[in-house]
C-alpha cells in the first residue's frame, strides 16, 4: 500500500509571489503586536491567489495567526514568532478537537479550519511561549507551576467529557475563557493538501501539531523541542493520507500519536485515521515514541513505519498502543520495520487495553494484525508488555528478526492470541511465543 498511499500524498504548490510582513506594519522588535500586520497579509496574499507570507529575521510577536487558502507561512532561519501569553488575544472561540473531543475553544497559535493549499515552512523557530508560569500549570501539575488553590483544566476538562458523553452539539460547548483547556501549536481542522516543513517548534502550550480531520497531510524536516505537559509532537486525527518523515522529537508526551477520536464523540464522527506513512525520525525524550491512542475510537489502520531511530533514558515506551473500555475503536493493519532502538525505561512494544479507564466501560477495543520487523533495542526493562481483555483479547501480533538486548523482566502477555516470533531474541538467546 505504501506506493500508492505516496502517490496521493503531494505537498502543495505555490504561486511565485511574497507578501513581506513588514509592509503591513510588522516589526522584528519582539514587543510591537504583529498579528494585525500578518493577518493582513495572509488576505492579501488568499485574495492575489496564493504565494508566500514572509518574514526577515528577528522575533515577531503576535498572536494566533490563521492561514487562508493558497498561502505558506514561510519562516526562515533567523526569524522567531513568538506567541503571546494574552489568553484573551486566542479569542473568538473556533472549532476544535481537545483530546480527541469536539468543542469551541481557544484558537491554536497557527490555525486553520476548512482551507486547502496551506503550509507552515522554513528553518525558523515557532515559540508558544508557555513555560511554568505560563500555560502549563493549567494542567494541574506540581511540577511545573500548579500548587493547590490555583485554577486548573479539570472542571472544563470533566464538562467536555460530559458533553462528549451526551452528544451535546458542538456549537453548544462554548469553552475558552475560565474553562482552561490550552490550545496547541499548530492545529488544523477540516483541511486539505497542508505541509508543514523545516521549522522548530517549542514551549507549546499543548499539542505541537495537530491536524483534524484532514487529508493529504506532509509533516516533514521539523524538530520539535518542548518538554511541557502534554506537548505531544505530532497528533494527526481523524486524518487520511499522512506523510511524517525526517523530524526529530524531543517531547514532554509523546513524539508521535496517531488518534482517532476520543468515547463516544470520536464513535459520533466516525472518522479514522489512516494510511499514514512514518519513516527516518528521531524520538529522544518522551512518554511513547511511536503511539497509537489512547483517543482512537473512530479507528486506526494502515500505518506503515520505517527506519526511525529512538534513544532515551527518559522515553517510556519504543512502540505503544494505549486504549480502553470506553475507547472502543479498532487499531489494525499496523506495520513496523527497521526501528533501531537505543535505551528506553519501560518497554520495546507496549499494548495496554488497561489505560486510564481500563475495563470500566461498556466498549471492547479490537487491537489485531500488528507487524514488527528487524527491530533492534540496546536496552529496556520489558521487551513485550501487552495487556489485552479476556473478553477481548489482543490478537494476531507478528514479530521477525528482531534483537533485544539488556532487558531486565520477563514479558508481560496478558489476553494474546496469535502471537508469532519468527527469529526474535531476548538477550542473546532465541524465544518462542510461549
Amino acid at each position: 500500500m505504501v506506493p500508492s498511499i505516496l502517490g496521493r500524498v503531494k505537498a502543495p504548490v505555490f504561486p511565485d509571489r511574497a507578501f513581506d510582513v513588514t509592509r503591513y506594519g510588522a516589526a522584528a522588535d519582539g514587543k510591537t503586536d504583529c498579528t494585525a500586520a500578518i493577518a493582513k497579509a495572509i488576505s492579501e496574499c488568499t485574495a492575489a491567489g496564493g504565494g508566500r507570507v514572509t518574514f526577515p529575521a528577528g522575533v515577531f510577536f503576535t498572536g494566533p495567526i490563521h492561514l487562508r487558502n493558497n498561502v505558506n507561512l514561510h519562516v526562515p532561519a533567523g526569524t522567531t514568532l513568538l506567541f503571546t501569553r494574552d489568553t484573551t488575544k486566542y479569542l473568538p472561540l473556533v472549532y476544535s478537537r481537545w483530546e480527541g473531543v469536539e468543542c469551541m475553544n481557544y484558537s491554536a497559535c497557527i490555525y486553520a479550519d476548512n482551507q486547502q493549499n496551506i503550509a507552515v515552512t522554513g528553518e525558523g523557530v515557532l515559540d508558544g511561549n508557555a513555560d511554568c508560569e505560563h500555560w502549563w500549570p493549567w494542567k494541574g501539575r506540581t511540577n511545573c507551576g500548579w500548587r493547590e488553590g490555583l485554577v486548573n483544566q479539570e472542571h472544563g476538562r470533566n464538562l467536555l467529557f460530559d458533553w462528549g458523553a451526551k452528544d451535546t452539539p458542538v456549537s453548544e460547548r462554548q469553552l475558552g475563557e475560565g474553562f482552561y483547556l490550552r490550545p496547541n501549536l499548530v492545529q488544523f481542522c477540516h483541511s486539505r493538501n497542508i505541509l508543514i516543513e523545516g521549522v522548530t517548534m517549542k514551549n507549546s502550550p499543548m499539542f505541537e501539531v495537530n491536524p483534524v480531520l484532514c487529508t493529504n497531510v506532509i509533516v516533514r524536516g521539523i524538530k520539535v523541542d518542548s518538554h511541557g505537559p502534554n506537548n505531544d509532537g505530532c497528533d494527526p486525527d481523524s486524518c487520511t493520507d499522512v506523510l511524517i518523515e525526517n523530524c526529530t522529537f524531543d517531547t514532554g508526551d509523546d513524539c508521535i500519536a496517531i488518534k482517532a477520536g476520543r468515547n463516544r464523540d470520536g464513535r459520533r464522527v466516525a472518522v479514522p485515521t489512516q494510511n499514514v506513512v512514518i519513516r527516518n525520525c528521531d524520538m529522544k525524550d518522551g512518554h511513547g515514541g511511536l503511539t497509537i491512542g489512547s483517543e482512537m475510537s473512530g479507528n486506526v489502520r494502515n500505518v506503515f513505519v520505517e527506519n526511525c531511530r529512538l534513544d532515551s533514558p527518559n522515553l517510556n515506551e519504543a512502540l505503544r498502543f494505549k486504549t480502553n473500555a470506553m475507547r472502543g475503536g479498532t487499531i489494525e493493519h499496523i506495520f513496523f520495520r527497521n526501528i533501531r532502538i537505543g535505551q528506553v525505561s519501560d518497554a520495546v512494544l507496549q499494548i495496554d487495553f488497561t489505560y486510564e479507564e481500563g475495563e470500566k466501560g461498556p466498549e471492547r477495543p479490537q487491537v489485531h494484525d500488528i507487524e514488527i520487523k528487524g527491530v533492534t533495542c540496546r536496552k529496556s526493562k520489558y521487551a513485550l508488555q501487552l495487556r489485552g481483555f479476556e473478553s477481548s483479547p489482543i490478537r494476531d501480533i507478528r514479530l521477525e528478526n528482531c534483537d533485544f538486548n539488556q532487558i531486565a523482566e520477563a514479558n508481560i502477555l496478558d489476553h494474546v492470541q496469535g502471537l508469532k516470533l519468527n527469529n526474535v531474541k531476548l538477550n542473546g538467546k532465541k524465544i518462542a511465543a510461549g
